[in-house]
């Protein structure tokens, strides 16, 4: 192929330099190319300029500035790619009559090494547009024993159990609120409070039905059962602005049941506050602090209230909360733990299978890498429907100018 040819097959951007080219492949699921995807990329580069120009900005925007930046930096890149490669387009043109080859290999090599870093920027840019933002908050994780019985609440404690140790793993914070304990060493219902970088989205997708599939643990040489244990991840306020006037709470002290020593047993430690308004009630006895089990029931309780308040906001907009959180639809199985087959299966798109179910288990490399696979894969479908409303609205308008 020609030098001149092979620039022409490779253009980058027209005049306005952002109409883009890139390859498909099984790794990028998106052409550059593409009308709406053009579109997409412009309206960013506007909002960075704009953005970039205020003299004084929210912290909304700040965080919306620094989010899109790395994408106008490889756009850049690729105008300064585009305008070099424009530049030995003309320098080839002047010598595409002379004899000296020696300058021809020059501009042929120097149009390589234009072209394969421009390949380095199509990936880079894929990378950006489809890597996930982690922020750093908390959640509330609630653990509650469903369909099985004493079976579902030995699980729902090896679960909790679980999440527990990932949190140490990756060096989150990590607050006991709650351990409704089972007659046998399993849990009734259990909850904590995760706080640390990513923790809102990579236990976002702990959320929904887990199922497992075992010999009860109750029975010896018994049949396989089935037993479900549901996971609920509620956002934690990190600073409520809508303060609980004390006149809509009752609290109460009582002494701790369950193990703990004689301390707990004798001393009215636990906790217990009603939301006269909602009717929610929360409870803490996990700590010895009669004062420190009422500060975590105080902000269980707003979380509590703060995802009531937020699933009646998204249930006016198709039910965020049902499709994200999942805890309001028990239905969806999201995880099948199959102990006979020593398999964990993700159901969801991009979670695939472990075959290492005790590894797993452990709360560490494995749940993190399941957890990274199913972010992904959530925000590429979120920038591929970001994709199919601009491509829509760019119909619209055609069709209104018509």
């Amino acid at each position: 192929m020609s030098l001149l040819r092979m620039l022409c097959s490779r253009r980058i951007f027209t005049a306005d330099k952002l109409s883009l080219v890139c390859r498909y492949s099984s790794q990028n699921p998106f052409n550059l190319s593409d009308t709406a995807v053009q579109v997409y990329l412009k309206n960013i580069m506007f909002e960075h300029e704009s953005l970039n120009l205020k003299m004084k900005r929210t912290s909304e925007e700040t965080r919306r500035l620094f989010e899109i930046k790395p994408i106008v930096n490889v756009l850049e890149q690729r105008i300064t790619l585009y305008d070099n490669i424009e530049m030995l387009k003309e320098l080839n043109k002047k010598h595409s009559n002379d004899k000296d080859d020696e300058m021809k290999e020059m501009i042929k090599e120097e149009a390589e090494l234009y072209l394969k870093r421009m390949k380095e920027v199509d990936d880079e840019l894929q990378s950006i547009l489809l890597e996930p933002q982690l922020t750093d908050g908390g959640v509330l994780l609630e653990v509650s024993a469903g369909a099985g019985g004493q079976e579902a609440m030995l699980f729902a404690r090896e679960l909790f159990d679980m999440y527990e140790s990932y949190a140490k793993y990756k060096d989150w914070e990590v607050c006991i609120v709650s351990l409704e304990k089972s007659d046998i060493g399993g849990v009734r219902k259990a909850s904590m409070f995760i706080d640390g970088v990513g923790v809102p989205e990579l236990m976002k997708m702990e959320a929904g039905v887990h199922r497992v599939q075992r010999i009860p643990a109750t029975e010896k040489g018994g049949r396989i059962h089935t037993s479900t244990v549901s996971v609920a991840v509620l956002p934690k306020p990190t600073d409520i602005e809508a303060n609980i006037p004390d006149r809509d709470l009752v609290i109460e002290t009582k002494r701790a049941s369950g193990a703990g020593g004689q301390h707990v047993n004798t001393t009215d430690s636990a906790v217990r506050i009603t939301h006269t308004p909602t009717g929610i009630v929360v409870e803490c006895q996990e700590g010895r602090s009669q004062i420190k089990n009422k500060e975590i029931a105080m902000q269980k309780l707003r979380t509590v209230l703060l995802d009531k308040q937020l699933e009646e906001q998204t249930s006016k907009i198709n039910s965020e909360r049902k499709s994200q959180v999942g805890s309001s639809n028990r239905n969806e199985k999201i995880r099948t733990y199959n102990y006979p087959q020593d398999r964990v299966t993700e159901h969801r798109e991009g979670g695939g299978s472990v075959h290492n179910l005790q590894g797993f288990m452990s709360g560490d490399a494995q749940l993190e890498q399941m957890q990274d696979n199913l972010l992904r894969a959530q925000k590429r479908q979120e920038f591929l429907e970001e994709i199919s409303r601009v491509a829509k609205n760019i119909n619209v308008k055609s069709v209104d100018k018509n």
